[in-house]
């Protein structure tokens, strides 16, 4: 297991990012986890701009295959007073892999004060509790998992996750990290066929300006409603371990069979 922080520490900073290495690890097949591409490009934007409000969205195009040395910058679209734009790239030998916009907004001062949103339907996992945690030569050998799959739908998990190493991280980078480690929702419809999927983008919108939880459990929902002509997409959340909305997304996904 390579630790997210340790990646971040020895990568080479450079004019306008960093090169790092991706291990053999965090990938998944021929290319680096979403997540940890993801939260590479979220560092580096958080590194070319000083005193960023609260990160709020990010809209992630996962591109081409990442591994290896990759390289990771970023660029300031617009700031204004409240919010501010950046852009981060990921790319690799193999060219641009991934493309994220950030967008970062200090809270302001409303008479509005609206919550409907659900809380986690199950509670984070017990301290005794047995978890999944997978090979050492994939991604998500870096996580704990505990599904639950009691009234759930056929192309639908509810899966508690945590980075094993998750001290050192900024909050909204390990979440970035920790926000794609779901199969995608239609995988379970043809799991037995082993018929490979890959995500296309990632639309995510954080609720809190400061995501907390405890132990590092978020719960991750994700559902599809339809599936079809190779492509599928999916609704997704993000709870903490005191079932408090933290974020919702969505992601569309290519099924390869």
């Amino acid at each position: 297991m390579t630790p997210l922080a340790d990646i971040l520490a020895g990568a080479v900073r450079t004019d306008g990012g960093f090169t790092t290495a991706v291990p053999a690890d965090w990938m998944q097949g021929r290319t680096a986890y979403g997540g940890l591409s993801a939260a590479l490009a979220l560092q580096a934007a958080l590194e070319a701009e000083a005193d960023l409000p609260p990160l709020r969205s990010a809209q992630i195009a996962f591109i081409g295959p990442l591994a290896g040395e990759v390289r990771v910058t970023a660029t300031r679209l617009r700031r204004g007073r409240n919010a501010a734009f950046l852009q981060s790239d990921v790319a690799s030998e193999a060219g641009l892999g991934l493309r994220a916009t950030f967008v970062f907004m200090a809270p302001l001062a409303s008479a509005l004060a609206h919550d409907t949103a659900a809380r986690a339907p199950v509670p984070p996992p017990a301290a005794d509790a047995e978890l999944y945690t997978g090979p050492e030569d994939f991604f998500t050998g870096n996580f704990n998992f505990q599904d639950h799959r009691e009234g759930t739908r056929p192309a639908e998990w509810l899966r508690w996750a945590r980075l094993r190493a998750f001290d050192g991280l900024h909050p909204f980078v390990e979440l970035m990290a920790i926000g794609d480690a779901l199969p995608p929702a239609a995988f379970k419809l043809i799991e037995e066929r082993r018929t490979p999927l890959s995500s296309l983008n990632w639309q995510i919108n954080f609720q809190p300006a400061e995501p907390r939880t405890t132990d590092g459990w978020w719960l991750l929902p994700a559902a599809a409603d339809t599936a079809h002509h190779g492509y599928s997409t999916q609704r997704m959340a993000i709870w903490n371990a005191a079932g408090e909305p933290v974020a919702e997304a969505m992601q569309g996904v290519a099924i390869f069979g």
